[in-house]
């Protein structure tokens, strides 16, 4: 069925056709009967050995939306019908703001990926919190994912993530601190060791005030160096984080297009293997523990298993929803669950880190 839809969508420019595909879920939405009916039908079979727990939330299993599709969380519900675990808002910068230039989305079906350099387009905090609060259906973690806005000097980076834990944390299960983005110029610096330290203890300590208890993570990029990885995992690990969120999209281009050249953030498959680096370096420099959410170039429950066995303890998607369409959850978790009994493990937790305990492989 999506297999039609996807192609009458594809052949509308990439922004149109995300913002139809949203209008559709946000409609979806304004039916509470309908969601929870999908989403039972999305989840039936799902036995309890894929649920997983990651700083006291409990993720019915491990397949998750990213953040990035619904900014304004304006289709929370829709998204939750078609069987995510959990769904993550945002970017929500303070202050609403337009995002860059159009076009600023495209798609490269040859190599499945995307490349976007939207930069932070959303109506803002206020915005936000007005359509959460109007919600009343909650069956799984709700993420928060904030960041500056373009425009605030990187001096003053820290109070525009506070006034999103204001005006946000409350209303959210966990708050990400996106500090990773390619698309807002300068943010990157954010994520150097004293800059990180000091943006994440003023969240913390504003978040102990508004939410206390919230867990924390911090969302990083695929293209930090391991050194760079290993740095970025002893700051989450001294200000005791709930966790790391890898990886974001990539300004690499690993191979020829036409549209290589477009400047922008890739995600979709050709990041897949330089998030799953990612993700190795943090959970072997933490000795497994710190959590991690896994991200990028998800597709298929092989793509969501190799995260897990890399060190992931959740595993979520964006540029494959949108290839893959709304049925991907319900197809990927049988699968999943064969790949698990394959291997002889019972629960997804036991195969969390699980490459690493079968290669023995030393922590750098």
């Amino acid at each position: 069925m999506y297999g039609l839809t996807r192609s009458l969508l594809f052949r509308l420019p990439a922004e149109p056709a995300h913002r139809l595909g949203l209008f559709g879920l946000r409609e979806l939405g304004h039916s509470q009967e309908l969601c929870q009916s999908l989403r039972a039908r999305a989840l039936r079979g799902v036995s309890e050995a894929l649920a997983v727990e990651v700083a006291g939330l409990r993720f019915a299993h491990p397949v998750a939306l990213a953040a990035g599709l619904d900014k304004d969380a304006e289709a929370v519900d829709g998204l939750f019908a078609c069987g995510f675990s959990a769904v993550e808002i945002g970017t929500v910068t303070p202050r609403p703001q337009p995002g860059n230039p159009t076009p600023r989305l495209f798609r490269l079906p040859e190599h499945q990926a995307v490349i976007n350099r939207m930069g932070f387009n959303n109506h803002g905090a206020t915005v936000a919190a007005a359509h959460l609060r109007q919600r009343a259906w909650h069956p799984g973690p709700l993420g928060i994912n904030v960041g500056k806005n373009k425009d605030t000097p990187l001096e003053q980076a820290v109070e525009d993530y506070v006034a999103c834990v204001d005006a946000l944390a409350p209303l959210g299960d966990y708050v990400v601190v996106n500090a990773s983005s390619p698309n807002t110029p300068g943010l990157r610096k954010l994520q150097e060791p004293e800059q990180l330290s000091a943006l994440l203890g003023a969240v913390q300590e504003r978040l102990a005030t508004v939410a206390p208890g919230k867990p924390l993570f911090l969302k990083i990029a695929p293209d930090l160096t391991a050194e760079a990885v290993d740095e970025v995992v002893d700051v989450a690990r001294a200000r005791k984080l709930a966790g790391l969120v890898a990886t974001n999209t990539t300004v690499a281009r690993p191979f020829e297009h036409p549209l290589a050249k477009e400047a922008g953030g890739l995600s979709g498959a050709p990041v897949r293997e330089a998030a799953n680096a990612v993700i190795r370096r943090a959970y072997l420099r933490s000795g497994g523990t710190l959590p991690i959410i896994g991200v990028g170039g998800v597709f298929t429950a092989q793509d969501v298993y190799e995260k897990l066995r890399a060190g992931a303890s959740v595993v979520q998607v964006y540029t494959g929803f949108i290839y893959e369409g709304p049925g991907m959850v319900r197809r990927i978790l049988p699968a999943l669950a064969a790949l698990l009994a394959q291997d002889g493990f019972t629960s997804v937790s036991q195969a969390i880190g699980a490459e690493h305990r079968s290669a023995g492989t030393p922590a750098p």
